[in-house]
């Protein structure tokens, strides 16, 4: 599927050189600073150099007076606390996060994730009841419980609490607990809206160290698990969580806990400098892959795991569940386009609805996400759960899948996400009623532009404007993710030089020099996944246009900056 290209608005001239002047770097570089809000000398160095001391007042956010003092008082009178969280990569190391915090001065602390196939996301009954006859008197849930409002209620009469750490969109009604933290909830007047589950978890702890003999020294330790929930959970990389995902990458690299150093080693990444995208494809995966494929609860005992022996035992046993679910989703992902390959009323629909009772559950949101790569629209993956359907949807870029589900919520039994991601359960017989309706609803309001994949290019430069002191001031923007992902930048008139080869295991990859035809001189390293298509044309010395990020590429010691080619097009006028 051919892709549009869209390049950005540029800034005004007089401003970009006049900041590339105080700066004393490249207007194109001044430029991309402007299209991230940031246009005085300042606001630059805010960005460039995040500080802790930028982070907001954790009593900003609504309830968390309350907050802390139920845990000091939970304390204070040896109360049994229980940490909550959901399964995924935020939710374990939310968990993990506040467990090992608070187990730093207090014993009489433990952990639960839910299980994904018998209790679902969310708080659960069997979680109540586990807290209940455990004799667990307050509940700290991270990552869910913004809309569990009867849970909490059912808690609140086995005389549980809940403190509720979340960053989920509520529901008309709040729980009833003891406190809730969420900056998307009525009321809440704190200044950053985006933060991570682990991020509100976070502010919870940071909160404690100043209301209680708990230090922020040790608190900025856990980091490195606050970043992998950050890049994993794909929040925007701005305001507060940029300084915690700076922070975070430094612990990442220099001192990671046991458990994340484990899975560094298994993922190969061991001798590089990390970063969010080896968070994203390397490291959150596997963490994911112990609730995808059998328990959250093998993800949280090597988070917090204290010596380097038994976190490489767990390391390896979640490896093999992220070796399997890659087998289980690739399978699933080609049943699921052989059921759409096989319904010619698909050619013409502007959603995607399958069902199959038989596909794992703990896979079917990664196969949304590949089936958008594939057809480019919005996504829902069924499967069966406990006698009810249960989903997995996913969006196209600047489509709101949650309106879209919440305007099928009386066929519904329970659903929540935001605008790119969402997941519901319903009875069985409402799927059929529900493909239609949510088929009726996409096209209705989805428009033929987001239905055609795009690439927003940043910056239409000449190659020759890339030199180490351009990269090096590019690497500075780091850590890139939502809201700051790396600068794509559009060159033209390119040529690969007599090097250019096709690689990988299953030869899809393009790997050449490039180099302009204005400029034989400047040569660059470059590699094109999954573009081998284009291999004879290029190879024969047409010309080409190509997208395409700077990276830095270490091999076998030795740094070069090479460009990571996202797209290219060839000419027309060769």
């Amino acid at each position: 599927m051919e892709r549009e290209w869209i390049i950005k608005e540029q800034g005004n001239s007089n401003e970009v050189n006049s900041l590339a002047a105080e700066l004393n770097i490249a207007p194109s570089l001044t430029n991309l600073l402007g299209q991230r809000n940031i246009k005085t000398f300042d606001q630059a160095r805010v960005f460039f150099r995040p500080e802790l001391t930028d982070l907001h007042d954790p009593f900003l956010m609504k309830d968390m007076g309350m907050a802390t003092e139920r845990i000091i008082t939970a304390i204070r009178k040896n109360e049994n606390i229980l940490v909550y969280g959901d399964y995924d990569v935020d939710g374990t190391t939310s968990v993990a996060m506040v467990y090992s915090f608070l187990k730093l001065n207090y014993q009489n602390v433990s952990f639960y994730i839910p299980d994904r196939f018998s209790e679902g996301y969310g708080i659960s009954r069997k979680a109540i009841d586990f807290a209940a006859d455990s004799n667990i008197s307050l509940i700290v849930a991270l990552d869910c419980g913004i809309k569990a409002v009867e849970k909490v209620a059912y808690a609140k009469s086995k005389n549980i609490d809940f403190i509720i750490c979340d960053h989920h969109m509520p529901g008309d009604t709040i729980p009833e607990a003891a406190a809730i933290l969420d900056p998307k909830q009525p009321g809440c007047n704190y200044p950053f809206k985006e933060l991570s589950g682990c991020g509100v978890g976070f502010k919870l702890m940071q909160a404690l160290t100043i209301n209680s003999d708990y230090t922020m020294e040790e608190l900025l330790k856990l980091l490195d698990m606050v970043v992998v929930s950050i890049a994993s959970d794909i929040v925007p990389i701005t305001d507060e969580n940029r300084i915690l995902a700076h922070y975070g990458l430094k612990r990442l690299n220099d001192e990671p806990c046991p458990g994340l150093k484990s899975i560094i080693r298994i993922a190969g990444i061991e001798k590089k400098e990390i970063t969010i995208d080896d968070i994203v494809f390397r490291i959150g995966p596997r963490i994911n892959a112990a609730g995808r494929m059998k328990s959250g609860n093998t993800a949280v005992e090597l988070l917090i795991a204290q010596d380097d022996h038994l976190a490489k035992e767990i390391g390896g046993l979640i490896d093999d569940f992220n070796n399997n679910r890659k087998n289980v989703d690739r399978q699933i992902t080609q049943e699921a386009i052989r059921m759409i390959a096989a319904d010619n009323n698909y050619e013409d629909r502007k959603s995607t609805v399958l069902f199959n009772p038989d596909w794992s559950k703990g896979v079917i949101g990664i196969v949304a996400s590949r089936l958008i790569e594939t057809y480019y629209r919005p996504t829902v993956i069924l499967t069966e759960s406990n006698g009810l359907a249960t989903g997995s949807a996913r969006s196209v870029p600047g489509f709101d899948i949650y309106q879209v589900v919440e305007a099928c919520s009386d066929l519904l039994e329970n659903f929540g996400g935001h605008m790119y991601a969402a997941g519901m359960t319903m009875k069985i017989g409402n799927v059929e009623i529900f493909r239609k309706r949510f088929e009726a609803l996409v096209s209705g309001s989805i428009t033929a532009d987001q239905l055609s994949p795009k690439i927003d290019v940043d910056a239409d430069i000449s190659i020759k404007e890339i030199d180490d002191r351009f990269c090096r001031i590019l690497q500075q923007f780091q850590p890139f993710g939502p809201e700051n992902t790396s600068p794509i930048f559009l060159a033209r008139n390119l040529v690969a030089g007599p090097n250019i080869k096709i690689v990988g295991p299953t030869k899809e990859h393009l790997k050449m020099e490039v180099f302009s035809e204005d400029d034989p001189g400047h040569i660059f390293q470059a590699i094109a996944f999954h573009q081998a298509e284009h291999y004879k044309l290029i190879s024969y010395g047409i010309r080409f246009d190509a997208c395409f990020t700077v990276e830095e590429n270490i091999f076998r010691g030795i740094s070069t900056w090479q460009l990571n080619i996202r797209d290219l097009k060839t000419r027309e006028d060769n």
